[in-house]
């Protein structure tokens, strides 16, 4: 599986958020070229403001592997981590992150601050932009809906 694939199973994660009226992002981790986890926007649904895509999709591969250290990790998210995200995945020591839509307003990879160029202990890569289109038109389609 290539980036592009993964990046489609983001979507299909973030198309699930119709269920709840969460935000439509969604998340892919995987290991070894593999899915691992999944994860989507829960924070309606669950009324709980950690539950993000990205925190969802790191639970849940941490209780799979048993680890709180997810080196060799990717992670794919159809939207740009946001600080409280970017943090967990540094924390989470996730080796790269892969991200489709820019976040003009609150993104924490390089849109407004890049938490994953400072100086911690753990460095992860981080890549934008990858079909960016599509993911951008998921959340477009979903704030026309709700304003």
């Amino acid at each position: 599986m290539d980036r592009y694939d993964f990046m489609r199973l983001a979507l299909k994660e973030a198309e699930k958020c119709k269920e709840s009226e969460d935000v439509p992002v969604g998340a892919v981790i995987a290991k070894d070229n593999k899915v691992i986890a999944t994860g989507r926007n829960l924070r309606e649904k669950d009324k709980l403001t950690v539950q993000h895509a990205e925190i969802v999709a790191i639970t849940n591969a941490n209780k799979l592997l048993g680890t709180a250290n997810l080196t060799g990790c990717e992670m794919y998210v159809t939207l740009e981590p946001c600080p409280m995200c970017a943090g967990a995945i540094i924390n989470a020591k996730i080796s790269k992150v892969v991200f489709g839509a820019f976040d003009l307003k609150n993104g924490a990879a390089g849109s407004v601050t890049n938490l994953f160029s400072m100086p911690f202990t753990h460095k992860t890569e981080c890549f934008g932009g990858v079909m960016e289109d599509k993911c951008s038109k998921i959340l477009t389609d979903f704030f026309k809906k709700i304003r």
